[in-house]
C-alpha cells in the first residue's frame, strides 16, 4: 500500500474538514492508497511518539458540514524555523525540513497533501525542494493567496462579518452612534471590502489604502444633523492612517508572523481626538469569522479541492497547488502561488464600485 499524509496548518478555517473528506473519498476509490492524518499540522509527525490517525470513509463521514478540523491545527512549530530547546533551557530556531523529509520517508509516506495558507505553502515548497512529493491546497479566510480566485473559508468569513454588520447598523441608527467593526484579513482588505459592499457601510478602511483622518472626520460630520445620524465603519485589522503604523504585537514565540488586532480602538481614539462628538462604539469580530459551519460555496470548493489534490497525487504532479481560476479547478506551481501576495487593487473594479455606492476609503 502507498501512504499519503494529510496536514492542516495555520489558523482554523471553515471548509477544512470538507477538504479532508474529499481527499479520503477520492483515495478510497483506489486499491493501493491509504490516507493518514497528522494532528496539529506537521507537529503530529514531528513529535515522539507520533500523533497520526488513519483516515477512511467512516472517519470522514459527514464532516464536511463541520467547522474547524478533525486533525486540529496550529500556527506554531514551523519546521523551517522550529523552536528547539537548548541545554541551558533557552530556545533557538532551527531548520528541520531535511529531518522532516527523512522522517516522512522512514514512516513509509509516499506523498503529502498540505492544507494551509501562505506560511503553510512555504513549508510545502521547502519540503518539495528537499525531495518530498507534496501537493498544496489553498486555505485562508484572508483570501490573500495569489493564483486562485478564492481560497476556501473566505466566503464564510464574509457571511459571518456581514451578518454581524447588519446587526450593528440597527443599533447605530437607534442610538445615533458611530459603530466601528474590525475584521480579520492581515495585510489584505478582502473581508472588509466585501463586508462593506454587502452591508452598505459608509466607510471602509483597508491596508491597501492608507486613510486620511481629516477625510474621515469630514465624512462622519456630514452624516450628522443637530446630533441626529449614524455611521457604520468596517476596518481591516491591517489598516492604518497615512501618518500612522499598523496596530500589531510581536505575538508568541514560534509564530511566523506578528499578531494584528486592536485597530478599531486606535481609530476610535483618533476620531475622538479629532473632535467627533457622537458616541463611538467598537466591535472586534475576531475568531467568530473562523468558526462555525462553512456556507455551501466553501463546502463545494473545499470538497473539489480535496478531490483534485488527490488526483494530482495519483498523476504524480507534485510541487503543485490546487486553485480555482476563471471558474475552473486547476493547479499552479506552489512557488508561483507564494511568490506574490494577493491584495486588493486600489484602482480595481471592486473598489471603484464601492466608491460608486458612496463608500469612503478615507483617501
Amino acid at each position: 500500500m502507498k501512504k499519503i499524509l494529510v496536514a492542516t496548518g495555520g489558523g482554523d478555517c471553515p471548509g477544512l474538514n470538507a477538504v479532508i473528506r474529499g481527499i479520503v473519498k477520492r483515495a478510497s476509490q483506489e486499491k493501493d492508497w491509504e490516507v493518514w492524518g497528522s494532528f496539529e499540522a506537521l507537529n503530529g509527525l514531528m513529535e515522539e511518539p507520533t500523533r497520526l490517525i488513519k483516515l477512511d470513509v467512516k472517519t470522514v463521514a459527514g464532516i464536511h458540514v463541520l467547522g474547524g478540523t478533525i486533525l486540529g491545527t496550529t500556527n506554531k512549530g514551523n519546521p523551517m524555523n522550529y523552536p528547539e530547546r537548548q541545554p541551558d533551557g533557552t530556545f533557538k530556531t532551527v531548520n528541520r525540513i531535511p529531518w522532516l523529509v527523512d522522517r516522512l520517508k522512514s514512516k513509509g509516506f509516499d506523498a503529502v497533501i498540505n492544507i494551509g495558507g501562505d506560511g503553510s505553502q512555504a513549508i510545502s515548497q521547502a519540503m518539495f525542494e528537499a525531495g518530498m512529493p507534496v501537493v498544496g491546497v489553498p486555505k485562508t479566510i484572508d483570501n490573500d493567496l495569489s493564483s486562485t480566485d478564492f481560497t476556501f473559508g473566505f466566503q464564510t468569513a464574509v457571511q459571518t462579518a456581514s451578518d454581524s454588520f447588519d446587526r450593528l447598523v440597527t443599533t447605530a441608527a437607534s442610538h445615533h452612534r458611530v459603530m466601528i467593526m474590525e475584521v480579520m484579513g492581515r495585510n489584505a482588505g478582502w473581508i472588509a471590502l466585501y463586508t462593506a459592499i454587502s452591508g452598505g457601510a459608509e466607510i471602509c478602511l483597508i491596508p491597501e489604502i492608507p486613510y486620511d483622518l481629516d477625510v474621515l472626520v469630514e465624512r462622519i460630520k456630514g452624516r450628522y444633523n443637530e446630533g441626529r445620524g449614524f455611521v457604520n465603519i468596517v476596518i481591516a485589522e491591517g489598516a492604518y492612517a497615512k501618518e500612522g503604523t499598523i496596530t500589531a504585537s510581536k505575538g508568541e514565540f514560534g509564530r511566523h508572523s506578528v499578531r494584528l488586532g486592536g485597530v478599531c480602538f486606535s481609530l476610535s481614539q483618533q476620531l475622538k481626538d479629532a473632535g467627533i462628538e457622537a458616541d463611538i462604539r467598537e466591535t472586534v469580530l475576531g475568531h467568530t469569522q473562523r468558526g462555525g459551519t462553512p456556507i455551501a460555496f466553501d463546502r463545494v470548493i473545499a470538497s473539489v479541492f480535496g478531490v483534485k489534490a488527490m488526483e494530482l497525487v495519483l498523476a504524480g504532479k507534485f510541487g503543485q497547488l490546487v486553485i480555482l481560476k476563471n471558474n475552473d479547478y486547476t493547479a499552479v506551481p506552489i512557488q508561483e502561488a507564494i511568490s506574490s501576495y494577493n491584495v486588493v487593487d486600489p484602482h480595481g473594479t471592486l473598489v471603484q464600485a464601492a466608491k460608486g455606492l458612496g463608500i469612503s476609503f478615507g483617501d
